[in-house]
């Protein structure tokens, strides 16, 4: 049956929202959110009709994102990794027929599974050490912003190892989460975003069969599938922080209200719409993108530009959020400081703005991209 996955975010704001302060205040990961959003069939939301799961599609999982994120940044920003974990393999099994993913796709939704993702730490360039050794290779590694890490089934993953020749690959896998060589960290104290149990990943000798490997690829380069892994993902974490910046809107507009109006309250809250307004225009483009249906090395620059004006602007959106609502948004009752913690991680994921704005231009002038990330 499919799932109205808009619908069923909705029905948990009310819970998402009562808990939220108590995950910040405490560090405590959103564990029993997570209980909420099994429960709901949000895990499997994403999985094809065909394959068991709610076949629920981008924009779809998108608005389920956002409209989570207004009520608790943390709850929607974890979910959003196994989401876009959920989304990848499903995309390459509805528009590139690829059968390899269907074992995977039908486990989460027969079993409620929970996928990690490593994608921001490891990204282009890889990390950890995969050693050859008989029959597979020997995994070392440590996987830092693995949100979600305690309530993880699998962590879909990598690591570098090196061939005879001397050069380098990256060999992708899926790691067990409850492997005994594969431990967590209890290391995740953050400015924001803090109930998203980001912690550390650590595997310390696991063995990963050669029929393990999904596939490999050149260490430091744009791969065809890192081209589907940037066009789909993104579109679904940014989501996040439009619904952190439309939700910081909103509170500062009800804060400010209760007060007389002033000619700086009417100029912030006018930039702060406008700001506002930017970043949604921008998500929907990147929506627009991925529902073409072609990624490729043009859509990742579509989808990267748009991760760069969501952030920008929804940090923009933050910043005139607080000044409009003055001296109290500086307290934690009114949830609006949250917003704005929680808002900066906007800046850390890939493309990161320093390598976006090189992609973007290389891009426009026509020069090489294989190596810009």
């Amino acid at each position: 049956m499919p799932i109205d996955v808009v619908a069923a975010a909705h029905d948990l704001v009310p819970a998402l929202s009562e808990r939220a302060r108590q995950f910040d205040e405490g560090d405590f990961f959103v564990a029993d959110n997570y209980a909420l959003l099994k429960k709901a069939g949000l895990a499997s939301a994403g999985v094809p009709l065909e394959l068991g799961g709610g076949g629920a599609d981008m924009a779809e999982l998108a608005e389920m994102l956002r409209i989570m994120a207004r009520a608790c940044g943390s709850t929607a920003l974890a979910f959003a990794m196994h989401t876009h974990q959920v989304a990848i393999p499903a995309w390459r099994w509805r528009h590139q027929k690829v059968a390899a993913v269907e074992p995977l796709l039908k486990r989460v939704a027969a079993e409620n599974l929970i996928l990690l993702s490593s994608g921001g730490s490891d990204w282009i360039g890889g990390s950890g050490k995969a050693e050859k050794v008989e029959g597979g290779y020997r995994i070392t590694a440590r996987k830092v912003f693995t949100s979600g890490a305690a309530s993880g089934d699998i962590l879909m993953t990598g690591a570098i190892t090196c061939e005879a020749d001397g050069t380098e690959k990256v060999i992708h896998f899926g790691v067990p989460m409850r492997a005994p060589e594969v431990s967590v960290a209890d290391n995740w104290r953050t400015l924001g975003m803090r109930g998203t149990g980001s912690n550390d990943v650590v595997i310390d000798g696991l063995f990963v069969p050669d029929a393990s490997v999904s596939f490999s690829r050149a260490a430091g380069h744009w791969h065809p599938v890192f081209q589907i892994i940037a066009t789909v993902a993104f579109p679904l974490i940014y989501a996040v922080y439009l619904g952190v910046a439309e939700s910081a809107r909103d509170i500062a507009v009800e804060i400010a209200k209760k007060k007389p109006t002033s000619e700086t309250a009417l100029n912030l809250a006018g930039r702060m719409d406008t700001a506002l307004r930017a970043a949604q225009m921008a998500h929907h483009a990147m929506i627009e993108e991925v529902g073409r249906n072609s990624p490729s090395a043009e859509s990742v620059n579509e989808v990267m530009i748009g991760r760069a004006l969501v952030a920008s602007h929804g940090l923009e959106v933050v910043e005139l959020a607080m000044e409009l609502a003055g001296g109290s948004s500086f307290y934690r009752d009114k949830g609006l400081e949250r917003r704005f913690r929680d808002m900066q991680a906007a800046r850390f994921h890939p493309l990161q703005a320093g390598p976006q704005a090189q992609y973007a231009g290389a891009m426009a002038l026509g020069l090489p991209i294989d190596s810009i990330f």
